[in-house]
């Protein structure tokens, strides 16, 4: 008999979509798993919305107060989907109710936030994961196996970018429930916490842990009518971020995120060198992984293309047969899937609360040396692999 896991959504957006969509599908392509989420409840502040969502999705009950959807006896897990700023606040009160917690990322809008929820899920010892879904992408997962094996060699290089083009208009207002990511009140920051978190994460993932950074950010439209005020207000994010860090095993990074590369949606690449060898991958055909390998003899020396649809490679013996490709929303359903073996388990989830405090470190260290022009200790010593 399976055991049900029952899932208490907060925020319908985007967010709310990819993650009900993996409770939806995981029992079908993970029918060995021990747990079946339950779709218990959704919440969102507009009733007639989370009615709405509640009947596309198939959730059993809806609530327009997440206090009230915490305080539900039916609710073993909660999921926060909600803007930056709640993140915490909902957080806490999740691991006081005894809740195991998901939440999107990034953690929080700055450590100190960051570290009062870490708190408050080691004091109440419940489940925990963060939604930093690119590590569940078969072709990065392969990246990941590819460097613990030793292939690469010595790191050297590792560089990332995340480049989108969508606030390139200075009519676009800040706030409010669809661009609420442009007000630092709500976001805590611009691109750093919104893209280059995931950089971030996924880097530290895959080459350990960074341990100091030397950043430039730019504000290009310097003030935006807030929709809540109805005023012209400072605007307080970055829309693009530079900077170049050392990792703790000697290497080099570089990443580079903006909202104003006209031309990209989500380009999302990184590239790793090592002594031996070097990997690419690219969120645009996120089913393949580049490799080049200097010991190959060298009359077929080159960069080879890897596609990432066979049954041994991470997570594609669950879907369908080698040369047809899966998308981004697998990624989530992957994390699902990940998420209930580890109750299963008794083991963590990566990544965790913990090591998403470790990505917020440096997301604030980003920001303090931009500020202050300097480089800026991290404070991560270590990341959990």
């Amino acid at each position: 008999m399976k055991k049900n896991l029952r899932i208490g959504l907060i925020g319908t957006g985007f967010m709310g979509r990819t993650h009900s969509n993996g409770y939806s599908q995981v029992a079908h392509f993970f029918p060995e798993l021990e747990y079946r989420p339950v779709l218990q409840a959704v919440c969102s502040r507009n009733e007639a919305s989370v009615k709405a969502f509640a009947e596309q999705w198939g959730y059993a009950a809806y609530e327009t107060d997440w206090r009230a959807l915490i305080a539900r006896d039916d609710i073993d897990a909660v999921d926060i989907c909600t803007p930056n700023d709640t993140h915490a606040e909902i957080a806490i009160a999740a691991a006081e109710a005894g809740k195991m917690i998901l939440c999107e990322k990034p953690l929080a809008r700055t450590v100190a936030e960051g570290q009062q929820m870490v708190d408050a899920i080691n004091k109440a010892g419940v489940a925990n994961t963060v939604w930093y879904n690119y590590r569940r992408i078969p072709a990065v997962s392969l990246a990941k196996q590819i460097v613990a094996s030793g292939k690469l060699g010595k790191i050297f290089h590792y560089r990332a970018n995340f480049l989108q083009d969508w606030t390139i208009n200075a009519d676009l207002p800040q706030g409010g429930a669809g661009l609420w990511r442009m007000d630092v009140a709500a976001a805590g920051s611009g691109v750093t916490g919104d893209l280059l978190a995931h950089c971030i994460d996924t880097a530290m993932w895959l080459n350990g842990a960074i341990v100091d950074v030397s950043a430039m950010t730019e504000t290009f439209v310097k003030e935006r009518m807030h929709q809540l005020t109805g005023k012209v207000e400072p605007v307080g994010i970055d829309d693009a971020c530079i900077f170049h860090c050392h990792f703790a095993n000697g290497s080099l990074g570089l990443f580079e995120s903006t909202r104003y590369a006209r031309g990209h949606k989500a380009l999302y690449t990184f590239e790793i060198n090592g002594e031996h060898a070097s990997i690419r991958w690219d969120l645009h055909d996120l089913n393949r992984l580049e490799y080049f390998d200097h010991r190959d003899e060298s009359i077929v020396r080159g960069w080879r293309s890897i596609h990432v649809t066979d049954g041994d490679q991470p997570y594609m013996g669950k879907w369908w047969v080698p040369g047809l490709g899966i998308g981004y929303e697998h990624s989530f359903i992957h994390q699902v899937a990940d998420f209930l073996k580890s109750i299963e388990t008794g083991a963590p989830c990566h990544p965790t609360f913990q090591d998403a405090l470790e990505t917020q470190k440096v997301c604030e260290a980003v920001i303090d040396s931009a500020n202050a022009r300097s480089w800026k200790d991290t404070g991560v010593e270590s990341f959990a692999m």
